[in-house]
């Protein structure tokens, strides 16, 4: 049982011995070990607050980002708006500068036909005018063949002249 219960003198020694130790470690061991956890502590406060000022900006960065993608999705539909929009009057103005053109050219076919048309029908009049004149022609030389008739027009003629 000497093993279970220590003698008097082994617990004073050992008492002693620890109470030294206790001082030796409070006098020279515990304030540069207080020291290093207070600055291992210090700098896990500052990494932290480090961190959460980095996750801070990295919010805001991504707010950010995102805005400056809406703007360029604005700007890029407002250019696509437009160019639409500039094609759309660049095929009109085509159109109608089209159809400007065809009437122009429909305009100057008339002008074309209406002068064709009274060419000939002017030059119909002065071939009529030529048929009409042979056709006078044969029958007053049928008519006037013989000196009687000849006579009686010519008398028929002066009436006319005198009544008038």
């Amino acid at each position: 049982m000497d093993l279970i219960t220590p003698d008097l003198g082994l617990l004073f020694w050992t008492g002693l011995v620890f109470i030294a130790l206790l001082f030796i470690l409070t006098k020279f061991a515990w304030k540069p070990i207080l020291n290093m956890v207070n600055t291992r502590e210090q700098k896990i406060t500052e990494a932290l607050e480090l961190a959460e000022k980095t996750k801070a900006e990295m919010q805001l960065l991504a707010a950010q980002n995102e805005e400056l993608v809406k703007e360029a999705r604005k700007e890029r539909d407002a250019m696509i708006k437009d160019a639409k929009a500039t094609a759309d009057k660049m095929v009109d103005d085509a159109k109608n500068k089209a159809k400007e053109e065809a009437e122009k050219v429909l305009e100057s076919a008339r002008t074309s036909i209406n002068a064709e048309k009274a060419a000939a029908i002017a030059e119909l009049k002065a071939q009529m005018a030529a048929f009409s004149i042979e056709i006078a022609e044969k029958v007053v030389r049928e008519n006037l063949s013989s000196d009687e008739k000849q006579k009686a027009l010519a008398d028929k003629l002066a009436g006319e002249i005198n009544l008038n």
